[in-house]
């Protein structure tokens, strides 16, 4: 199907210096500078690439010139290149150290509304003033006098007191034994954590945009934001030897539980959807937990079905293949003129110009 492009290696080396020359020199200045100052492009990355280490996302950012889809491609490839040596203990939302924590179905919660770091309620303007040479506004962070706590509840166990949500007991599976969406084979009906993992690891705006669909009328679900958290979480881990549980170290995370009623005769209450992700994320997450409660659905539309979905928002497979159309198609090209060219022969012969051979 394919054919070598013309030009031979020395002609793909210089396309690549070419491309690398238009980046300027990748230092480690740059890329500290990437990791300090573009932390929701680092979250971003690591996340669908499924690696926790903000070092390598800037690495990646800053060797592929800002391409997200490259960036993340490296990512993944580096991960596949690395053992697993462990596995982390499971960690609840009650368990994380909380810096952003909001309820859209409450004003008040257990614990109340932590607002952290957000940009929702402050204008969206340019600060022109930046490129005239002026300093910008004074960012220093004055903390509170007294320390807010440092875990909080979880808003959904608020629903379980009152019978609005199933008290499902929890399922705590060894690690080992969790289906793998990495390693294992995809099929459907897929386990829930297949599906968790999917949306963890999909792309942003794929998610989003089936996400918005949903919203906007073409599925099911009218989500409310039963609880937003972005967190640190403790990777704690079990001693080879002692079998003593520690921590080795806090990673950024975040997630999501949105709600929707339960159908028209109400008995369920309310039915939730989860969505949780490495770093923060906040718009994938809800637009992720709403097409997780899609996919639960009994007939949800054709592009909220759970196959439709996680094959189609998985970043690395989605942008490899439609790049992938850059690569000759000499071979399938010409046998679809040459069919072309019968058919106008054939049918359209009187009043059709004949069709000029390729490259003439």
């Amino acid at each position: 199907m394919y054919v070598a492009a013309k030009g031979g290696e020395e002609a793909i080396q210089n396309a690549e210096k070419f491309y690398l020359s238009l980046n300027g020199d990748i230092t480690l200045e740059q890329v500290r500078s990437i990791e300090r100052n573009l932390p929701y492009l680092v979250d971003r990355v690591m996340g669908e690439g499924s690696l926790y280490s903000p070092e390598l996302a800037a690495l990646a950012i800053a060797q592929t010139g800002g391409d997200l889809y490259e960036a993340v491609l490296l990512l993944r490839a580096y991960r596949a290149t690395q053992p697993r040596i462990a596995y982390a203990q499971p960690s609840s939302a009650d368990q994380l150290f909380t810096i952003r924590r909001i309820s859209a179905a409450f004003k008040d919660i257990p614990g109340g509304q932590v607002l952290g770091p957000t940009l929702d309620y402050s204008h969206r303007l340019l600060k022109m003033n930046v490129l005239e040479g002026r300093p910008s506004e004074d960012q220093t962070f004055e903390p509170a006098e007294s320390p807010a706590p440092r875990v909080y509840p979880a808003v959904a166990d608020w629903h379980r007191e009152n019978n609005l949500l199933p008290n499902a007991p929890l399922d705590i599976t060894e690690a080992t034994e969790i289906p793998d969406v990495t390693t294992d084979t995809v099929t459907f009906p897929a386990p829930r954590a297949h599906r968790l993992q999917a949306l963890a690891r999909a792309d942003t705006g794929g998610i989003l945009a089936l996400g918005y669909a949903s919203m906007r009328g073409y599925g099911l679900i009218h989500p409310t934001v039963n609880e937003l958290r972005l967190g640190y979480a403790e990777v704690e881990l079990k001693h080879p030897v002692t079998g003593e549980v520690f921590s080795a170290g806090r990673v950024r995370v975040s997630h999501c539980e949105v709600v929707n009623n339960g159908g028209a005769d109400n008995k369920q209450g309310f039915t939730l959807g989860f969505s949780a992700t490495m770093g923060w994320n906040e718009v994938k997450l809800i637009a992720g937990a709403t097409l997780d409660l899609e996919m639960n659905a009994a007939n949800p539309h054709p592009a909220h079905r759970e196959e439709f979905v996680m094959y189609h928002t998985e970043p690395v497979e989605a942008s490899g293949f439609c790049i992938h159309f850059k690569l000759p198609h000499y071979v399938t090209f010409a046998s679809s003129l040459d069919n072309i060219r019968k058919v106008i022969n054939t049918m359209y012969a009187a009043e059709a110009k004949p069709v000029p051979e390729a490259g003439s």
